[in-house]
């Protein structure tokens, strides 16, 4: 707890008030009038303190009843952005980790290029490799089949996208960078075909499985005289 004391201003306004009715009441000429408006004044002060005494007021220490806590430090870890949790294997990490990337910058692309069939393209692209690399981290045996595909096809194709942002952001039409675009435009379509057929050759196994399986029923159903029932109904 601590006292504080409030003032009063009150006696102020006493002296103020009695060199006022002084000046309107009484002669202000020669020196003895200043110095008995000056006496007189002074009374009227002490008068004004015993009338409106200063006041103390008991306040409570903030600084003990709420002590602040220092602010805790934040440690390295928290302070950087947490990365995804390891698989246990450092090549479906590394993996993961280019997918994130590769992803990252499509979208990028996709909202700096305005073109409506090369934004649509980009989206197939970009739908395309997230469904290509999880398909490999679900079953990384196919991590051999997407080897080309990740070291040579993806990373030209973003260089090739870049390549078409800078030129489309340089606003200006010429022989070199209309003839450019033009290539680039091409060959997207392609592009996005070769990467739906890498989807696609990652389900071959499975077809082949599935196809053999059919093979084995159709057999069994035939040798139980089922052979003109199909699967969907008779």
């Amino acid at each position: 707890m601590s006292y504080v004391k409030k003032r009063s201003v009150l006696p102020v306004y006493f002296i103020g008030g009695t060199w006022l009715l002084w000046s309107l009441l009484a002669p202000l000429y020669r020196p003895t009038h200043y110095i008995m408006a000056a006496l007189v004044s002074l009374v009227a002060y002490y008068v004004g303190k015993m009338l409106f005494p200063d006041k103390g007021y008991e306040m409570q220490d903030t600084a003990q009843a709420a002590p602040q806590t220092p602010p805790q430090p934040v440690s390295k870890q928290e302070a950087k952005p947490k990365k995804p949790e390891s698989t246990g294997n450092p090549e479906i990490d590394a993996l993961l980790d280019e997918r994130g990337k590769a992803i990252s910058e499509m979208r990028r692309l996709n909202e700096s290029i305005k073109d409506v069939k090369i934004s649509a393209q980009i989206t197939h692209l970009e739908t395309t490799t997230g469904k290509i690399i999880d398909a490999v981290v679900e079953k990384p045996s196919k991590l051999p089949q997407i080897r080309k595909f990740m070291n040579y096809y993806l990373p030209t194709t973003l260089k090739l996208l870049n390549a078409y942002d800078r030129m489309d952001a340089a606003g200006v039409s010429g022989a070199n960078i209309d003839g450019t675009k033009g290539k680039i435009e091409d060959m997207l379509d392609t592009v996005c075909a070769a990467f739906t057929r890498q989807l696609d050759d990652l389900y071959g196994e499975e077809a082949m499985d599935v196809s053999a399986e059919i093979t084995v029923m159709e057999q069994m159903l035939a040798q139980e005289g089922l052979g003109g029932m199909t699967l969907g109904g008779s």
